[in-house]
């Protein structure tokens, strides 16, 4: 009767437990893929940052040089014209 007992007990306790055991292992293989993976966005995230800020100060810079082309646009017209009334 114990050995019957046994295997009882074995069933009702060493499996679920083994089983369990095996979840925990796959959830924390997981969680580490998972950290990796929030690692790189936290990475990507940062660069986008940056790159945002380079594409401010380059916005910056192509509204001056077009500010620059206008004026100079305006000259060339008020030369082309002077010279015409020459």
């Amino acid at each position: 009767m114990s050995a019957v007992l046994t295997w009882i007990w074995v069933a009702v306790v060493v499996v679920p437990l083994i089983v369990l055991i095996a979840a925990i292992a796959a959830l924390l293989s997981r969680l580490s893929g998972l950290r990796r993976a929030g690692e790189r966005l936290r990475l990507r995230r940062t660069e986008a940052m940056r790159l945002q800020e380079s594409v401010a100060a380059l916005e910056g810079s192509v509204q001056g040089l077009r500010e620059r082309a206008d004026q100079a646009q305006r000259r060339l017209t008020v030369i082309r014209a002077a010279r015409g009334t020459d």
